[in-house]
């Protein structure tokens, strides 16, 4: 295990408008803001044509490729995550979440394409003093939070 002491800063709430992609929204606002990392959270509306990873496809053994699920319908959503910075200094979302309809769930990466869907609320608390950064992993290709 690694780890970096770090502090809490200034926190934002946010309301998406119908249609806005979840990741983009929060990436751009944070590049705007200058945030560097943060945690997050979500609650609200996602809309159809939404999509999830959830999961890799089988066997692995053949390489990481992403399973994704899309939303037929509009679904409640619950999530959690992280913004941390890559290398070039872009912000980049790591969430995960549960979006349910009539008794039916599913679990997943909201990094694909979640739209929202009359009221999505995310809350971004920033984190500040020697953040980590997320670097592109050679053994799966996606960058992952490195910490010195």
């Amino acid at each position: 295990m690694k780890y970096s002491e770090i502090s809490t800063g200034r926190v934002f709430v946010l309301r998406l408008e119908a249609g806005e992609v979840l990741h983009e929204t929060v990436e751009e606002f944070s590049r705007i803001h200058k945030i560097r990392a943060a945690t997050l959270t979500a609650v609200g509306g996602i809309g159809p044509g939404s999509k999830l990873t959830v999961g890799p496809k089988l066997p692995v053994e053949e390489g990481v490729i992403p399973l994704i699920h899309e939303l037929n319908a509009p679904h409640e959503l619950t999530a959690s995550g992280t913004l941390f910075e890559d290398e070039d200094g872009n912000p980049m979302m790591h969430m995960h979440g549960s979006a349910g309809r009539e008794g039916n769930a599913v679990t997943g990466c909201l990094r694909t394409g979640v739209i929202a869907w009359l009221v999505l609320e995310v809350v971004i608390t920033e984190l500040v003093g020697n953040v980590p950064i997320r670097k592109k992993d050679p053994g799966t290709g996606m960058k992952i939070l490195n910490i010195d």
